[in-house]
């Protein structure tokens, strides 16, 4: 026999999903809760955990639990697509906001991520993308000078790859990524919408052209409310 917990939380899940509980309204306290299953706090506190961990309601410290909206954007995993690429097919146009577009000597950190030797020059740039109204994505790119020499803010308003592609005939080929989930920082706090939300989901990206050279490496910081992220996966036999 399942827990008592598990069996709460599939029915809360199908009240979510047919909008008995609607999207960003509090759900009814745990004393409440407790009382309508008839169980302990205990138990409801399980049931929630589960629902928050699933992604269907956001904890607000002194608040209580808030449902999500499930109309979450997928993001390819394993695909190699330009923001605005992605942005396209969502169908909702954001809007993007650069906050740094410059050259630096690159940290210790970003030299071992790049494999470059120590205070070499590399551009960075930050990017936060805003959909209606909230910035939820932090884009932290870091690219090297000696494959690209020139890159105004103008071009990351608008498409790093399509410059690289079309305008320096660079052919990008493939990506290591690797995914984490992190305690936002407080550059995370000060450019992104977090209020209520205690992690960011960050997709580390490092990405070489077609001889493979590795000549890019990006993070890509999402409130974990408004993305799923997705994948394709075949069985080889």
């Amino acid at each position: 026999m399942r827990n008592k917990y598990v069996l709460i939380y599939q029915e809360m899940v199908q009240k979510i999903e047919k909008e008995t509980f609607k999207a960003d309204e509090f759900l009814p306290s745990e004393n409440e809760l407790a009382g309508q299953y008839h169980t302990s706090r205990e138990t409801i506190r399980k049931a929630l955990n589960l629902l928050a961990q699933n992604g269907y309601i956001q904890k607000i410290r002194g608040k209580g639990s808030t449902v999500i909206a499930q109309n979450k954007f997928d993001f390819p995993v394993s695909g190699l697509v330009s923001f605005k690429e992605l942005a396209d097919k969502m169908g909702e146009k954001p809007i993007t906001t650069v906050h740094r577009c410059t050259k630096i000597n690159a940290s210790d950190y970003i030299c071992d991520q790049l494999d470059l030797e120590n205070n070499q020059e590399v551009w960075e740039i930050i990017r936060a993308r805003s959909f209606s109204g909230q910035r939820i994505i932090l884009d932290k790119d870091y690219v090297s000078l000696k494959i690209v020499p020139y890159i105004s803010e103008d071009i990351a308003k608008t498409s790093i790859y399509n410059y690289l592609e079309n305008e320096l005939g660079l052919i990008i080929s493939f990506a290591k990524k690797e995914i984490i989930v992190e305690e936002p920082t407080e550059e995370d706090r000060e450019l992104l919408d977090l209020e209520g939300f205690y992690n960011v989901v960050v997709i580390k990206n490092y990405v070489y052209l077609d001889d493979a050279t590795l000549f890019q490496y990006t993070e890509s910081r999402h409130r974990p409310d408004k993305f799923r992220f997705v994948d394709f996966a075949r069985r080889e036999r």
